[in-house]
């Protein structure tokens, strides 16, 4: 079946639901995007259903879910642009790497192989697996508490509240495991190919407030595609925190403009078209749907978005 735009396959995190990218597909299909946001192998349909029975998403490891999503991908008629938060951030640079997305954008994004800057408040959040072994083979559920200081420490207290009850599920506590042992296993499954030369443009993204992802991991984590000529970009909101995707009043898109910090209304006047080898469907006189807001892929040469303080 052909798809009548490039297909945008969304990769949730830990603890989050696939519904919860809702906002961000609806603003993309207006983009002329095909989106999508299956979830992790073994999650149930709903928030609902996936917190009455866990134990289908228990023992899942990071490889498992990237082959999940690689053959979601291979059944599409183009590769897409792969947008993932926080462990889908590392899912989203390991499709990339392989060569399985014309572009990847990973928010938030868990530590890959190789990053060694693991601050605090990061152990602090793992820790809620990390601390009994034998959840390694388990789902395991946040507290009220815990969402609040991992995810929302950001936000008012009742918005915290309302994502808690709204999104949050059971995860495997397995990933958890695999990141923090990555360093240490030859093979590990959060080993991402960072040197691919031939890969598509990659933007990380970074919430200066985030508990769960600090800034510090996500710099690490740029700095270890030097090698690589691929274009690498970063980008840091110093005011969110690791709900970025699901903030309440900033997931909605604005009347006019692009929703992110540093950004403003575009203009009226057509945009320029530059050429651009990953996104040839884009076309003289659309505004397109940035990858800096609809996550700014202004970090490729063809579009800018113009409120843009970069």
């Amino acid at each position: 079946m052909t798809q009548p735009g490039r297909p945008l396959v969304f990769v949730h995190g830990l603890w989050l639901h696939g519904t919860s990218w809702g906002p961000w597909e609806e603003f993309f299909r207006e983009a002329e995007y095909t989106p999508m946001a299956p979830g992790w192998p073994g999650e149930s349909d709903t928030v609902e259903e996936t917190r009455r029975d866990p134990g289908k998403v228990a023992g899942k490891g990071i490889e498992e879910v990237v082959q999940h999503y690689a053959r979601i991908i291979r059944d599409l008629d183009s590769l897409p642009v792969v947008i993932g938060h926080s462990f889908g951030g590392l899912i989203a640079q390991r499709l990339l790497g392989q060569n399985l997305a014309a572009a990847a954008i990973a928010v938030d994004a868990a530590p890959i192989k190789g990053v060694l800057n693991i601050p605090p408040s990061a152990l602090r959040v793992a820790s809620i697996a990390l601390r009994r072994p034998a959840s390694r083979r388990e789902a395991v559920a946040l507290t009220r508490d815990q969402f609040r200081y991992g995810f929302a420490n950001a936000l008012p207290e009742q918005e915290s509240a309302e994502l808690f009850e709204r999104w949050t599920i059971p995860s495997p506590a397995r990933p958890l495991f695999e990141a923090a042992l990555a360093n240490f296993t030859p093979r590990s499954p959060a080993r991402v190919n960072t040197g691919n030369k031939e890969r598509g443009p990659l933007l990380l993204i970074a919430g200066g407030r985030d508990h769960t992802v600090p800034v510090a991991i996500t710099t690490s984590t740029r700095k270890l595609y030097h090698k690589s000529p691929a274009i690498t970009d970063f980008r840091e909101f110093p005011d969110r925190g690791h709900s970025l995707t699901v903030d309440p009043a900033r997931s909605r898109r604005p009347a006019a403009g692009c929703s992110l910090p540093g950004c403003g209304p575009y203009p009226a006047a057509p945009l320029t078209r530059l050429r651009c080898p990953q996104f040839p469907v884009l076309r003289s006189g659309r505004r397109p749907a940035s990858l800096h807001a609809r996550a700014c892929l202004a970090t490729t040469p063809c579009f800018r978005c113009p409120g843009s303080a970069r």
